[in-house]
Order: C-alpha cells, then sequence, then structure tokens
C-alpha cells in the first residue's frame, strides 16, 4: 500500500459517516491489545478553544521533556496533522502501516457495523502514541464528548474549554443539552477543568461531576502567566488559565516549574487563529471562526487590534453552520466583503452569504466570488484581510499563500455526515 492509497481507503470510510457510541471503537481497541491502557491522557471538549487548549497543554509539557502525543481535529491541509508527537506529524509511511492494521482489523466487523473514518483514526493515534512511549497525550474529543470514540480512555483530567450553540443537529438545540453531551468526558473520581461561564451550562456540568463524585475546577479570571500566551487574542488567556489551572492540579502526578510553564507558554503555536501573515506586501489575517461565538470573539480581536485598518473580509460558511448570524456579526467590520465557496461538500452558497452581508452593512460593497483564489486576487493592496468563517476556508488559504504544501485530497477527509 502506498501513502496515497491509504489516504484514498480513509477516503472510503466517509460512507460509513460518523456514528455516535463507543462499542466499535472498544472492540477495535480490544482486537489492537488495549493501547490506551499504556498511555496517560488530558481529555478536552467544548465548542470554542479546544485546538488552542491543546496546543498550549502540549506545549508546556513538552517544555517540561515529556515525551507529548498531540490528537486534534479537523487537519487545515494534511491528514497528519491530527497525530502529532512532540509536535511532529506522524510521517507517511506510519500511517501507510496503522491504515493497514486497522483495515484488517476493521475487516471482522460485519458490514452494517463497520468502524467509521474517526473510529479508526482514533485507534491509529492510539495504537502510534503508545508504539512511541508517549509520556502524555493531549486527547481532543472530535464532536460532543460523550458518544465521542476518543470517550473510551481514562484521563487525568477531563477539560471543557465553554459551551456555545454549534452542531446543533447532533449535540441538542440548547447549551444545555450540548453541556450534557460535553460533559460525558468527565469520568468518575477524575479531576475536571472548565472556563465555561454560561450559567445553563455550568450548572450541567457541575451536575454530572457532582454525580460522579469528579473534583471539579471552574476557572475564572486570568493569573499573570496566561499574559506568557504566545497566540494573539484577548480570548487566548482564558484558554491559557484553563492550562495552567490543569497543569496545577495535576502537579501531584507530573511536576513542572513556573520557567518550564512559561516558556510552553510563550513557544506555542497554532496556525489558523488569529493568524497574521504578511504576503507581497499584504496583510492578511486567518481565523476559522466557525460559528456565532467565535465570529464574536474574532471582531472583537479585530475592533481591538486594528481599530484604525481599512479591512476586506473574505467569507465562506459551510451550510450547516448559523451563517445569517456569523455574517450579521462580521458583515460591519469591513468596508469590501467577497463572498466565497469553501471546498467542500458542505459549503454555503456565496449569493446567500452575500446578500446576507448586505443586510448587516448597506455601506460595504460586496462581491461574490467563484473561488477562494478568484477572492485573493482581487486583495487591496492597503487593507486588512480577513480570510474566516470555516478552518477549511483558512487551510486552503494557508495553501494559496505559501504556507503548507498542497493536499487537497486530504483536506477533503474533514467530510462526514454522521447517522
Amino acid at each position: 500500500m502506498t501513502y496515497p492509497e491509504a489516504i484514498q481507503f480513509l477516503y472510503g470510510l466517509r460512507l460509513f459517516g460518523a456514528k455516535f457510541g463507543l462499542e466499535n471503537t472498544l472492540k477495535l481497541a480490544a482486537l489492537a491489545g488495549e493501547p490506551q491502557k499504556k498511555l496517560r491522557f488530558i481529555h478536552v471538549a467544548g465548542t470554542n478553544g479546544k485546538g488552542s487548549t491543546c496546543a498550549m497543554l502540549e506545549s508546556i509539557y513538552r517544555a517540561a521533556g515529556l515525551r507529548t502525543g498531540l490528537f486534534t481535529s479537523p487537519h487545515l491541509v494534511s491528514f497528519r496533522e491530527r497525530i502529532q508527537v512532540n509536535r511532529q506529524l506522524i510521517s507517511e509511511a506510519d500511517v501507510v502501516r496503522l491504515v493497514e492494521k486497522f483495515r484488517a482489523l476493521s475487516a471482522e466487523f460485519p458490514k452494517e457495523h463497520h468502524p467509521t473514518f474517526f473510529e479508526v483514526l482514533t485507534m491509529m493515534a492510539l495504537d502510534f502514541f503508545a508504539e512511541q512511549n508517549c509520556d502524555i497525550v493531549i486527547w481532543e474529543t472530535g464532536l460532543g464528548g460523550r458518544l465521542d470514540a476518543t470517550n473510551i480512555v481514562t484521563p487525568l483530567a477531563s477539560v471543557i474549554t465553554n459551551i456555545a450553540l454549534d452542531h446543533q443537529q447532533w449535540l441538542g438545540d440548547t447549551v444545555e443539552q450540548i453541556a450534557f453531551e460535553k460533559a460525558g468526558i468527565i469520568k468518575p473520581g477524575v479531576p475536571a477543568i472548565t472556563a465555561t461561564d454560561a450559567p445553563g451550562a455550568l450548572a450541567v456540568i457541575e451536575k454530572i461531576a457532582k454525580e460522579k463524585n469528579a473534583p471539579l475546577t471552574i476557572v475564572k479570571g486570568e493569573p499573570e502567566m496566561a499574559d506568557a500566551v504566545a497566540l494573539p487574542g484577548e480570548y487566548q488567556k482564558r484558554n491559557a488559565a484553563l492550562a495552567l489551572a490543569t497543569v496545577e492540579i495535576l502537579q501531584k502526578q507530573i511536576r513542572m516549574s513556573k520557567p518550564q510553564i512559561v516558556f510552553g507558554l510563550q513557544s506555542v503555536q497554532w496556525p489558523g487563529r488569529l493568524q497574521l501573515i504578511q504576503k507581497d506586501g499584504k496583510r492578511i489575517l486567518l481565523d476559522g471562526a466557525h460559528n456565532v461565538a467565535g465570529a464574536k470573539v474574532l471582531r472583537e480581536a479585530v475592533e481591538k487590534n486594528f481599530p484604525t485598518h481599512k479591512k476586506t473580509l473574505i467569507l465562506g460558511i459551510l451550510d450547516d453552520k448559523d451563517w445569517p448570524h456569523i455574517c450579521e456579526t462580521l458583515a460591519p467590520l469591513a468596508e469590501t466583503i467577497l463572498a466565497v465557496p469553501v471546498a467542500s461538500q458542505r459549503t454555503g452558497n456565496p449569493e446567500e452569504l452575500a446578500a446576507a452581508c448586505r443586510a448587516a452593512n448597506p455601506a460595504a460593497r460586496v462581491f461574490v466570488c467563484g473561488s477562494l483564489d478568484e477572492a485573493l486576487e482581487k486583495m487591496p493592496l492597503n487593507n486588512l484581510i480577513i480570510v474566516t468563517g470555516s478552518l477549511y476556508l483558512v487551510g486552503e488559504a494557508l495553501e494559496r499563500l505559501g504556507h503548507f504544501p498542497p493536499a487537497k485530497s486530504e483536506r477533503e477527509l474533514n467530510e462526514w455526515n454522521a447517522k
């Protein structure tokens, strides 16, 4: 099997959708020798900020000399971004080897219960981290938490970043319902930490933590060390505070010094989140704000950090997101708006995005572009360019702007349909 063939096999697994439940993953884990039992985890769920919080935790523990595993999704360009050890992407050869292994194990399932893409991916990651003798694995949920394939682990700590409306078609229509799913990662007796401030969501998390006798820490405010975080945006200080609280709670299991923690925060990298790049004399801000809460955070950051800049918005949103309210939030930022399709089967209609933007900002010049490439060619030289609305779009932009090698067929692996 070649690497492209391995990717094609994974691509084919999308036909099995995203079935919620742990039965398949537990069976695959048993067939693979229970690799999750050889590892220590910090399990991270939440609506926004999961990836950034994971990146901070990974950077802090790596700064202390630990061998760190990092499991995140979606990927911006390359599938290999999802599984990293000491921030090195898994090699193509290891992807091939693990795909072959789990293809064979998947053949033992009846067709109607065939493992999905995310179930196979989860087991590939667990197997690889165990092989690599990782000291700690920073383990991000895929969707939700309670019935997510990642939830077969018993972590050292369960971390919930925040709760907002997103993926309502799968997780529920209220923050309380969504909190119930996210809080499903809380395990009996295992410390839980959250920065959630939505009262209804917090009440649900507190109730579940109490039922499971899990000590709960609610992070409020930002400790002085949070200012050390290298990632831009005021909201990253809240994510840093959450990471710092987690590290403090785990000091008995994993001793950390203050210089190690500060260095970890100062050196963290996480692309596609308020990432400012220069290209051909243009300033381009990339942020994967893909729900209303994320759009509000982006708007606040732009208004604070670029108050006098003329702004052009390149906007592409998936159709299953709350795009009318995302447009309503972001359109007032810009004097020029370019609505584009996302390179996804689930793309929103640029004509509809443009209409929503015109309604939200009648003074703006709004155009519809047939592709991101066309929009990038139209970028004014003297404006701040903001590319946002979807992490898929941000990944495509990073590739087009030369910050990632091309991997179009791999970006399509982010597509799935829940069943």
